[in-house]
């Protein structure tokens, strides 16, 4: 089998990739494509003589080396230095909360990832900063391009759920002088680790990875949902917004806004369109079999505070991990020096702030590995695999994923938000009813062992 194939039959035919590129950064004859069901995946037909074999660097790679087997491992060899360490954190130097006083209104939560990547290029720590910004590309809306000042970075503020690739940046990167920073979510920046692993090139050239905690990766099928029930055409619609915040309401009242053909805005708020997180809608396949929640091989990990009190301020609030050094050093100057606000976070609130993303990347992924097993899927090991859930819980992931991929299939024939909402009406009645009951059950057996 060529390494190609290999991509194909190992990670692509069991619906395991990401879409992150880095086997086309590896072997540049590879190109990234539309699939029907609006994934970025990459086309293997060509095939060039390369040095490294293209499923090394990929984050789903189902046989990877025992030296870069899982994060653990790969945290060992990029992070050795952070002091503390936690199963299911992995390691770090501190656990935080707070904002940035310049960046927070001008981003979808605390503004702490433009303030970092902002220190970096000011202190010539990094000289170029890849991050995701608006695409002049027709279909594509947002991709990975390059800052190399504070003015175009600030353009790349705000979190976008939509599909994009570090394939032809990174090739892009290849020329530049200087260090570079990367933003990424945990499958993200597994494969960049692989890559800096494997080639010394990149081992170099990345001075800085921020991680961003991420819900799941979507389909770009999610945004044609939310631009139809805006009441856009999902075939022409420009600039759309993901987090459009209510500074007078609460973190999780926010709203996705777009332009029409004409250039008018619409918008709507996410809470009158269901759950789209937590019942797997548009989800990619490969994130049901990622177990990392706080993107563990980053130097900086940032999510939403999705906890009490930080939750009810409409302004947003960071959640952080500092796991190197230098990220544990700016942000330490930014405290004493008031550019930012941040307290201490203890870490099981760092961990009730992700709890739901917990409960299914690490307590019920072996239920899902088990299953694809079963049907003959190939999985990569994980570091979850002995967990047992009850028969209830069971009951709540089958129908998950029966939501995730009837979504994606449903959206392909309809492309229509009010067809599409009666079409997955019944089985998200079902999620729901299965949901209580377990969290009924679950009750019970609290009360059972006190």
């Amino acid at each position: 089998m060529d390494n190609n194939s290999k991509i194909a039959s190992l990670v692509v035919n069991q619906d395991l990739c990401i879409g992150c590129g880095l086997c086309s950064v590896v072997n540049p004859s590879i190109k990234m494509l539309w699939d029907k069901y609006g994934f970025l995946i990459p086309d293997v037909n060509n095939e060039n003589p390369i040095e490294i074999d293209p499923i090394r660097v990929c984050p789903f790679n189902p046989y990877p080396e025992n030296k870069v087997k899982t994060e653990d491992e790969l945290s060992s060899l990029f992070l050795k230095n952070a002091p503390l360490s936690h199963p299911q954190v992995g390691r770090y130097y501190n656990t935080y909360a707070g904002y940035s006083h310049e960046f927070r209104l001008t981003s979808s939560s605390g503004g702490l990832a433009t303030y970092i990547l902002t220190e970096l290029i000011e202190r010539g720590i990094v000289q170029h900063v890849i991050s995701v910004k608006l695409s002049t590309r027709s279909g594509y809306h947002y991709e990975y391009a390059i800052s190399s000042d504070k003015d175009n970075l600030i353009k790349s503020a705000a979190t976008k759920y939509f599909p994009v690739t570090l394939s032809e940046v990174l090739q892009e990167a290849r020329q530049l002088e200087g260090k570079i920073a990367i933003v990424g979510v945990g499958c993200f920046v597994k494969g960049i680790r692989l890559l800096q692993y494997y080639d010394s090139l990149w081992r170099e050239k990345i001075g800085f990875i921020v991680g961003i905690i991420c819900g799941g990766v979507k389909s770009r099928f999610f945004t044609e949902y939310l631009v139809s029930k805006s009441g856009v055409s999902y075939q022409d619609y420009h600039n759309p917004e993901f987090r459009i915040k209510d500074l007078d309401s609460a973190a999780s009242d926010y709203s996705f806004g777009c332009l029409d053909s004409k250039g008018e805005h619409h918008s709507i708020k996410m809470k009158s369109v269901g759950d789209m997180w937590g019942t797997g809608m548009f989800k990619n396949n490969a994130c049901d079999f990622c177990d990392d929640v706080t993107t563990e091989l980053a130097d900086i990990s940032l999510g939403d505070a999705w906890l009490q009190p930080y939750a009810s301020e409409g302004k947003g609030t960071n959640v952080l991990v500092s796991r190197s050094a230098i990220a544990e050093h700016i942000i330490r100057e930014g405290i004493n020096n008031g550019n930012l606000h941040i307290e201490v976070l203890p870490l099981q609130k760092l961990i009730s702030s992700q709890q739901g993303s917990f409960n299914h990347r690490q307590n019920t992924i072996a239920y899902r590995i088990k299953k694809a097993r079963h049907s003959g899927k190939i999985i990569p090991p994980k570091r979850y695999e002995q967990n047992k859930i009850s028969l209830d819980l069971k009951w709540v992931q089958n129908q998950r994923m029966k939501i995730r991929k009837l979504s994606l299939e449903q959206w392909l024939r309809t492309k229509n938000s009010l067809i599409f909402d009666k079409q997955l009406y019944n089985p998200l009645h079902k999620l729901k009813q299965k949901t209580l009951l377990n969290h009924y059950i679950r009750r019970i057996r609290r009360r059972l062992h006190r």
